[in-house]
């Protein structure tokens, strides 16, 4: 394996501001502001506040996942589905 060397990779235009690279950054957190905003607006907080303040995990689900995935395994081994 060689590893990569400078010479591989050309450099930036002499002539890009630096100005440029904070513009973009501050328009990407502000893409991600935005984003996170729609969320909340679109689809509330209900579900995260439901997950944060949920007292643990349900014995009767937790069984029922269970043999839920033995069930999907044992149809994968009978399909020739390798697990691996």
């Amino acid at each position: 394996m060689v590893a990569c060397m400078h010479d591989e990779f050309p450099r930036p235009p002499d002539d890009e501001h630096p100005i440029i690279a904070i513009v973009a950054v501050i328009a990407i957190v502000g893409a991600i502001l935005l984003i996170t905003w729609a969320r909340f607006e679109v689809h509330g907080t209900g579900d995260i506040e439901s997950a944060l303040t949920e007292e643990g995990p349900n014995p009767a689900v937790a069984e029922h996942h269970r043999e839920l995935d033995e069930a999907v395994t044992s149809n994968r081994f009978a399909g020739g589905v390798s697990p691996q």
